[in-house]
């Protein structure tokens, strides 16, 4: 009688997950199996009769010049974004962890920029970033008198790209400062009393003892924005359009354009399955290091 009841309830508590299993599924799972089948064929939105090519999708897209660009974009614009969100998250984390009488504001306004769309902020910001006299950046600098600064931040090939970074990074770093901020509270008092009383200043107690235990919100912020950086697509949109040229251009972006604008369906499939294997492989080495790193918590 007991073990009917016990399972019971678990065929209801199975039951509250069965929507998200469902629309997981729909939604997820066979779109992927869908498109892993497309990639090995010459299927397009004006060849209903498609036929089987087998690898030659994934041949053409280690050819393509431009699919190589967006790549090589793609990888800098991880890494970059990755190291400087996570950089700038943690110190801010530990001051706005500070007795401050106004550190709940100011968590408020650096978590802001978040909650907002990547459209959204990418077009803000390429009225901002305009290379007009118009744009709020270029006109701050004329009153300024700083003429020497370059002002085409958009639009110059060496610059448009890290100004997309920039724009990435102070959307995302409140982000990842909460987190950081979570961990941090996690931290037994108790640690940073006792090395002061051995007579180690902050310097010593931030490296041996809060950047040791930051270790797992570390490795949830890496991953995360490592996986965010590959997929970039919406300020890139809004911000430069892939441009100048395919300065900024991503491998979504890329995806995107060869699937709907040239109807490559099968291409961009197989495109899109070279970037889901890199990005498995790079969240397993990751996750790989960063777990020694939090096994070594003592």
């Amino acid at each position: 009688m007991f073990k009917r009841e016990k399972i019971k309830v678990t065929l209801q508590y199975e039951l509250l997950l069965l929507p998200a299993l469902i629309g997981f599924v729909i939604f997820f799972l066979y779109p992927s199996i869908q498109s892993i089948f497309y990639s090995f064929t010459n299927y397009s939105v004006n060849k209903l009769d498609y036929s089987f090519v087998g690898l030659r999708n994934y041949v053409n897209v280690f050819k393509d010049e431009h699919v190589i660009a967006s790549i090589k974009n793609t990888v800098y614009f991880a890494v970059c974004s990755t190291l400087l969100q996570n950089v700038l998250a943690i110190p801010l984390a530990v001051a706005l962890n500070a007795k401050l009488k106004t550190k709940f504001l100011l968590r408020m306004v650096y978590f802001m920029p978040w909650c907002f769309s990547g459209l959204i902020i990418g077009f803000l910001w390429s009225f901002i970033l305009s290379s007009s006299d118009d744009g709020l950046l270029n006109h701050l600098i004329h009153q300024l008198g700083i003429g020497f600064l370059p002002n085409n931040w958009l639009g110059d090939p060496s610059l448009a790209m890290k100004s997309v970074i920039f724009v990435a990074v102070w959307q995302t770093t409140g982000w990842a400062m909460i987190i950081y901020l979570a961990n941090l509270q996690s931290i037994p008092a108790e640690l940073y009393e006792s090395v002061k009383i051995d007579g180690a200043g902050k310097f010593q107690a931030f490296w041996h003892i809060t950047f040791k235990f930051l270790a797992p919100a570390m490795t949830i912020n890496v991953l995360l924005s490592t996986i965010g950086g590959f997929k970039v697509y919406d300020q890139i949109l809004a911000l430069t359009n892939g441009g100048p040229g395919y300065a900024t251009e991503s491998i979504t972006f890329s995806i995107m354009n060869y699937g709907f604008s040239e109807n490559k369906y099968a291409y961009a499939s197989a495109l899109s399955v070279v970037m889901l294997v890199v990005i498995l492989l790079i969240s397993l080495v990751q996750l790989r290091f960063f777990s020694k790193r939090e096994d070594n918590i003592a």
